[in-house]
Order: C-alpha cells, then sequence, then structure tokens
C-alpha cells in the first residue's frame, strides 16, 4: 500500500521529492528565508557521508583544518574571475554592534582567498610541498529559488585545497580526488556517474579547468554532484605564493581544489526513494538493522535482544524498536525513514520457528529459520540490496541516455522524457548558449575518451571538436 502523505512521483516529482524529504524528517524549512533545518534523520545521514569521505581523504594524506567563514573585501578582490563568478550570490557584513565596519567582509561563499592567503606565509620551500589541505565547514550563496539539499542559502560542505611543486603533481591531484569522488557515489551512495571536463563556459570561476561528477536523477534531470579544479598559478600569482624550488630560483605553487555538498543527498533521494519515503542504500544508511518485536512476549524480547546484539557486534547498525506504537505504524515509520533491512519477529513465527526479514529497496518479505546463521542471512541481504540499488539506477540512467545528431532529436527528447544526451560540439560558446534555449539545456562534460559519434557539431553542423554530454540541470 502506498504511503498517503507521498505525492506520487509520476504524477509531480518537485512535490514527491519534498513530501519525502518532509516524512522522512530529513529537513524542514526555517524563519530564515531560503534556509533550512537539518533534522536528527537529514545530519545523521551528513554525518556518515562525512565519515567515509574524511576516511578516503586521509588515506591519500589529507588532513583537515578550518578557515575563518569571513574574507575581507581586499583579499577577495585579487583575483577577478572569482569575484566576477560570485558576486551576484555573494553575502556582505557591514556593520559590528552599533559600528560600520572600515572594510566589507564576505561571508565565504568559497575559501580559495583565504587558503590563498594562508599559504602565502607557510610555503617557502619545495621541502614545505606539497600541503593538501581538507575543511568541512558551511557557506553561504544567495540563491533566488530554494530547495532543500538542492539549493539553500546556507549549506554544508568539504572544501579540499592543496598546493603543489610541480604542475604535474597538481593535475594528479585534480583526477585523484575526482577519482575519489566517482568510487564514493557509485560504491557508497549507489549512484552511477558520469566525470568529465567542464567547458569554458561552465568551468569554476578561476580555474584553468574543472572535472565534474554528474549524476541523472530519476525523471531524467541532471544534478551536478561534485567538481575538481585544476588552479595551475593563477591563484598562486594573484596571492603570490611562491617558494624557493630545486634549482634555488623562487617560483609560484601549483593548486587545485575540490569539494562536494549537502546536496548529495538530495541526489540520494531523487535517485532511490519511492511513493513510500525513503530508500537507503546499505553502506551509506546511518541505520542499518531495525527490529520489531511484535507483543511484549519474554521470548520474543530475548530473541530479538539476541539478534540486536549479534548483529551490533559484527558492526552492523541495528536498533529493537519497543515503542509503544501498532506493529503496522511501525513498519510504515521505518520504511518512510528508509530502514534498508526490518527484521520482524512475533509468538506466532516463533511457534512455528521462523522470523521475517522485510528488505526496504523491493519491499520484499522474506521468511527464515529462527536458528538460522542471522548475521549471514543480514549480511547477505545488506549486499544484495546495495547491489541491487545501483543496478537498478544504472538501468534507469541507461534508459535516460540518448546518442543525437540533430537539435530536432534534441528538442523532442528534452520536451518528452529528458535525460543524458551525448551530442558532438564544435567548441564555439555560441552553440552552447543555442542549445539552451530548449528547456536550459546545458554542457554537462566534455567525454574526453569515448568515440565521437559523428563528425559534426549538432548545432552549427560545423567540424566537431569534442562529444559532449547535454542535459537539464537542478
Amino acid at each position: 500500500m502506498k504511503n498517503k502523505a507521498i505525492t506520487d512521483r509520476e504524477v509531480d516529482f518537485a512535490k514527491w521529492y519534498t513530501d519525502v524529504v518532509r516524512a522522512a524528517k530529513l529537513a524542514d524549512y526555517s524563519s530564515v528565508k531560503g534556509c533550512c533545518i537539518l533534522e536528527p534523520n537529514g545530519y545523521a545521514l551528513w554525518e556518515k557521508m562525512q565519515s567515509v569521505l574524511d576516511g578516503m581523504f586521509k588515506k591519500t594524506g589529507h588532513q583537515n583544518v578550518y578557515m575563518p567563514m569571513f574574507i575581507p573585501e581586499n583579499l577577495m578582490n585579487k583575483e577577478a574571475e572569482l569575484i566576477e563568478g560570485f558576486a551576484p550570490e555573494v553575502a556582505w557584513v557591514t556593520q559590528g554592534g552599533k559600528n560600520v565596519l572600515d572594510e566589507r567582509l564576505i561571508i565565504r561563499p568559497t575559501s580559495e582567498t583565504l587558503f590563498s592567503d594562508y599559504y602565502a606565509l607557510k610555503v617557502k620551500s619545495y621541502r614545505d610541498l606539497p600541503k593538501l589541505y581538507n575543511q568541512w565547514c558551511n557557506v553561504v550563496r544567495w540563491e533566488k529559488e530554494t530547495r532543500p539539499f538542492l539549493r539553500t542559502r546556507e549549506f554544508l560542505w568539504q572544501e579540499g585545497h592543496t598546493v603543489h611543486e610541480t604542475a604535474k603533481e597538481a593535475e594528479e591531484e585534480t583526477i585523484r580526488m575526482l577519482n575519489i569522488y566517482k568510487k564514493f557515489f557509485e560504491e557508497y551512495l549507489a549512484i552511477p556517474v558520469i566525470t568529465g571536463r567542464k567547458t569554458e563556459k561552465e568551468k569554476f570561476a578561476g580555474a584553468e579547468y574543472t572535472y565534474t561528477v554528474e549524476a541523472l536523477m530519476y525523471n531524467g534531470v541532471a544534478l551536478q554532484s561534485g567538481t575538481s579544479h585544476y588552479f595551475g598559478q593563477k591563484f598562486s600569482k594573484a596571492y603570490d605564493i611562491k617558494f624557493l624550488n630545486r634549482n634555488n630560483t623562487l617560483e609560484y605553487v601549483y593548486q587545485t581544489s575540490w569539494g562536494v555538498t549537502t546536496r548529495m543527498i538530495g541526489g540520494l533521494i531523487m535517485v532511490h526513494s519511492d511513493e513510500n519515503g525513503l530508500v537507503l542504500p546499505p553502506k551509506i544508511a546511518p541505520r542499518q538493522v531495525v527490529i520489531v518485536p511484535i507483543g511484549d512476549d519474554e521470548e520474543v524480547l530475548n530473541l530479538c535482544k539476541n539478534i540486536l546484539n549479534k548483529l551490533n557486534d559484527v558492526n552492523i547498525v541495528t536498533f529493537m524498536d519497543t515503542t509503544e506504537k501498532s506493529p503496522g505504524f511501525k513498519f510504515a515509520e521505518h520504511e518512510v525513514n528508509g530502514i534498508p533491512v526490518r527484521i520482524e519477529v512475533g509468538k506466532r513465527d516463533l511457534e512455528n520457528n521462523k522470523i521475517t526479514l522485510a528488505r526496504r529497496d523491493t519491499r520484499e518479505k522474506i521468511v527464515v529459520d529462527k536458528d538460522c546463521d542471522i548475521v549471514k542471512e543480514v549480511e547477505n541481504l545488506l549486499n544484495d540490496i546495495q547491489n541491487n540499488l545501483y543496478d537498478r539506477a544504472l538501468k534507469r540512467r541507461n534508459e535516460l541516455t540518448y546518442e543525437c545528431t540533430t537539435l530536432e532529436e534534441i528538442e523532442k527528447i528534452m520536451n518528452t522524457k529528458p535525460g543524458f544526451v551525448k551530442a558532438m560540439w564544435c567548441g564555439d560558446e555560441a552553440c552552447e548558449l543555442k542549445m539552451k534555449e530548449i528547456r536550459g539545456t546545458k554542457s554537462r562534460c566534455i567525454l574526453e575518451n569515448e568515440k565521437p559519434i559523428s563528425d559534426k557539431c549538432v548545432v552549427c553542423g560545423k567540424k566537431a571538436k569534442h562529444l559532449v554530454v547535454w542535459g537539464i540541470q537542478y
């Protein structure tokens, strides 16, 4: 039976998304316009994502730091492209207490300026390099239209900022972090992604080039899910970050920047969830198993406690629901919250030496012997759910990925059943802008290692330079 509090996603996807966010108690609207409250379920997801990614960063030698949230205007102005790119979204502090500030402060939309200013003081020699720093923090961007997790004026993220001795090292770092993001999305979030290089028009302001992680939502709309930027020496020249190289001469460092945000939670919802609420891949679920005893029979409760201890002992995060609610209410509540596996134990089940496992992804119920190896049963089930969610998302993405050689084909797709469109491009920005006239279709990324599908630009018909993935975006 469908959850009555959640709109059918085939009828109104935007309303469905908001319904899931609120029904699963992930986030709620606040009195601060454009900002959301992350509720315990939503913040627990972010903590889990943060924990996994933080471990992946540290395995590759990165360390966490924390920079101030305020940026003096003079610092931001040192890099012209950056300030121009972020100017429409910048929030300013002009007064402290009762006093007007001598210099305006920006509430950080990103932290390249502060990291660069810091590195200019700390880096003196090639022996000081590389510096592989990351910070977990909040940022503010004054968005006009907001939606929980996808676009809010304040959001949480991580931003890595590294400095290197050579261009080669910095470029390798850019690709390494892109691949870490890809691994995280596919292996933990069970979301298949496309990675590639952004066009000049779509790259990060101030970068030499940008690589992106692009995911396709259930409704065929693209979500830019993470980015990794190579800065070269643009910022080091603007902020005078010099070091004494191995030839004993001064040289500018080479820099990178990379980041992902709480937007990943929005992506997770829109790829996997359904009309009954949240669906979570087990590897990223803060709570993986819930045990629901039916009734208060002592034998039932003892078995539930035994199962609880066995699963938690092998780090399968499990809890038991002993609240005074009906079994049906509990089932629906844990389903809407996306708990991957539910174990039901009742007196009648025990009389038949059985217990029931319910999987969230397919809502299938599996009856097993009460004396089975419950750890093995649950481990196998969690692995199967993880794989099924990835395979299901990959199948959906493949169904909504098209190859086109004419604008008419693209227009028909975007107006009927949108998705990723692979089409050739000449490299001219005018053709990018022409493509945008089709429901705001934008280049998602340039595919660098795929075979061209033709030799002509899909827009102007001139000689093509790149195979590009195009799509409507959030």
